[in-house]
């Protein structure tokens, strides 16, 4: 606590002293651009890794960036939801999962929660049908991989649940609102956003390129193929570079395809080759 009181005496005199015609603003209204939907987890901070100032960005924040489909829980998230479309007219939101998300490592085993944590347990229920499509499609993963695997599932599923919200259909339809997914990698700060043209996660410059740009292919930034994501995480060089990876149903890709990964060539082959793959040594 004396930390945080401390802190506060920082923002007064370092911050807000020197940003005072911002808060003059912000105090005769918001007009935030983004409904970033992240988990709650402390090591997330979405100003700090998107760079952005106070006000630029409306935030729901919960255990595992989820939002419950419409009707199924009468809380905070469906009325935030609601009300950064219908009141703030935001037209653009982002669901950001993250590597390492304790939530994801809760619903990968759902039935040991049931007594310890009965409310976190009720919670995740929500996210059931990413549970569900790990299990019966994924299994022949690794613990590691499958949490990753989880991470990327359970950012398009919640992207489904916010299309079942009649102000996100109406704005969908009316080609007036997007919606980004995106995975933020603690260990190495970088984030893939999900492209649904190629199915894959992506570095997200890659969707903000003029039509009919490519990024350079020698940058090794951009892999497109059709198959699962995996935890592919490069060794520990002091910039490791970003690398894209697919999710959803894939039908395999050659070998000379694969990206260059520190995978050897038959987990690459295992990992890459499809959800239904088998397990190779």
């Amino acid at each position: 606590m004396k930390k945080l009181i401390k802190g506060l005496g920082k923002f007064k005199t370092n911050y807000f002293s020197t940003h005072w015609e911002l808060f003059e603003q912000l105090a005769h209204g918001q007009k935030p651009r983004v409904l970033f939907i992240t988990c709650s987890d402390s090591r997330i901070d979405p100003n700090l890794i998107t760079q952005t100032e106070v006000g630029e960005l409306f935030v729901i924040r919960n255990a595992g960036n989820i939002i419950p489909p419409y009707g199924a829980a009468n809380g905070g998230e469906g009325a935030t939801v609601e009300y950064a479309i219908n009141a703030l007219g935001i037209e653009q939101i982002v669901v950001c999962g993250h590597s390492h998300c304790g939530a994801m490592k809760g619903l990968l085993q759902l039935h040991k929660l049931q007594q310890e944590m009965p409310l976190v347990y009720d919670w995740l229920q929500h996210a059931e049908a990413t549970r569900r499509l790990v299990q019966e499609n994924y299994s022949n993963y690794s613990t590691e991989e499958l949490l990753e695997i989880t991470v990327a599932e359970n950012v398009l599923t919640q992207i489904e649940n916010l299309k079942t919200y009649p102000v996100i259909r109406s704005k969908l339809y009316q080609g007036k609102l997007q919606i980004y997914g995106w995975i933020y990698h603690l260990e190495t700060g970088e984030v893939l956003a999900y492209d649904p043209q190629t199915h894959a996660y992506v570095p997200p410059q890659t969707q903000i390129l003029d039509s009919g740009s490519q990024p350079e292919p020698a940058t090794g930034k951009f892999v497109s193929m059709s198959s699962p994501l995996v935890a592919c995480e490069l060794p520990q060089p002091r910039q490791p570079e970003p690398q894209a990876v697919a999710v959803h149903q894939g039908n395999g890709v050659s070998s000379d395809t694969l990206p260059r990964l520190w995978l050897s060539p038959q987990q690459a082959q295992r990992i890459y080759g499809g959800s239904t793959a088998s397990s190779e040594s």
